[in-house]
């Protein structure tokens, strides 16, 4: 019988070859949507961060495309993002806020998407800014997020307000939403994201009841603000806000805007000009020095950073709520 004896560089050839098996395997592994076991959540910003977190506990593993002290409307997507996009077990955004978010999520196509704007009803509080005032109605709790075919809620109206976060109603909509994602994307721990879902959904109801409560016995209604990110928390508890720039933070107001702002703050008796923590406070500042009025924060929180008054988004929210009892002369 012949016996074949390999030499040794088709032994080192069939080792590579070997190795290079081996390496794809694993490859394929990391490909499906788990990162050390666990489902691999990529959020385009703190608040869809948040509420992953939050939801999927120690079943998930969170990651934020916008890093802390970005501003998110500047994000740019690199190339390694949109890929980690292709391979995570779940995104989590939300669509019209930040344009490079929404194009690479077009081009990776993940399997599971959240897209925050499918579970609630978008707005548009852009007239606000140029003064055309509306009264808040509160109330609406009897709404429910409206799901549409394709998964989004007025999504394609480009005047719509994105920051339904800064609303708690709103935004326990927005958490039961991702909790089902969570569900469809990791059957196997659907009854741990039940459970915080519930959980998270009760804390938030809890904070927009202390909002109610605390902002009742009030002075004022009207607040100024940076940019206009208030609008559903304006809505929501009846109050009016005024912001210096529109939706966009980075817009400078116009002169006329600025003389507005002057007549609305002597008239409605205002006495607080709130700035954030991620943008130029140099506007704000000018316009409470020019009318001899005190500055706050008043925290839009798209991001937790240093400045930040709270560790997380329940504890900032109850920051600007003192905030604004303080401006609106709450008892």
């Amino acid at each position: 019988m012949n016996i074949r004896r390999l030499s040794p560089m088709t032994a080192l050839v069939g080792a590579a070859a070997l190795g290079l098996t081996t390496l794809t395997a694993c490859s394929s592994d990391a490909g499906d949507g788990r990162k050390d076991g666990k489902l691999d959540v990529v959020a385009s910003f703190y608040p869809m961060q948040f509420l992953a977190q939050r939801i999927g506990g120690d079943a998930v593993h969170v990651s934020s495309l916008t890093k802390p002290g970005v501003e998110p409307h500047d994000l740019e997507i690199s190339p390694r993002q949109t890929a980690d996009l292709t391979e995570a077990g779940l995104v989590v955004y939300l669509k019209g806020l930040q344009p490079s978010v929404d194009r690479a999520i077009a081009q990776a196509e993940p399997k599971h998407v959240a897209d925050a704007t499918s579970y609630t009803t978008l707005e548009d509080h852009g007239a606000e800014v140029e003064g055309d005032h509306h009264e808040g109605e509160g109330g609406h709790e009897g709404e429910e997020g409206h799901e549409g075919e394709d998964g989004h809620a007025h999504s394609g109206d480009a005047a719509a307000d994105p920051h339904i976060w800064l609303d708690p109603v709103r935004y326990a909509q927005v958490a039961k939403g991702v909790g089902k994602a969570l569900e469809k994307a990791d059957p196997d721990h659907a009854k741990t994201y039940q459970k915080n879902t519930t959980a998270l959904v009760k804390e938030l109801n809890t904070l927009d009841q202390d909002f109610r409560s605390g902002l009742k016995d009030r002075s004022s209604d009207t607040f100024i603000t940076t940019h206009a990110a208030f609008g559903y928390l304006a809505e929501r508890y009846g109050l009016r806000q005024e912001a210096i720039s529109g939706l966009d933070p980075e817009s400078e107001p116009s002169p006329a805007r600025i003389k507005g702002l002057h007549t609305i703050a002597k008239k409605d008796k205002v006495n607080t000009v709130f700035f954030e923590t991620l943008v130029s406070d140099r506007t704000a500042k000018t316009l409470a020095g020019d009318l001899h009025l005190r500055t706050d924060v008043l925290d839009p929180i798209e991001g937790i950073g240093s400045k930040s008054k709270g560790e997380d988004y329940i504890q900032v929210m109850r920051s600007n709520l003192k905030a604004l009892q303080r401006a609106l002369g709450a008892k």
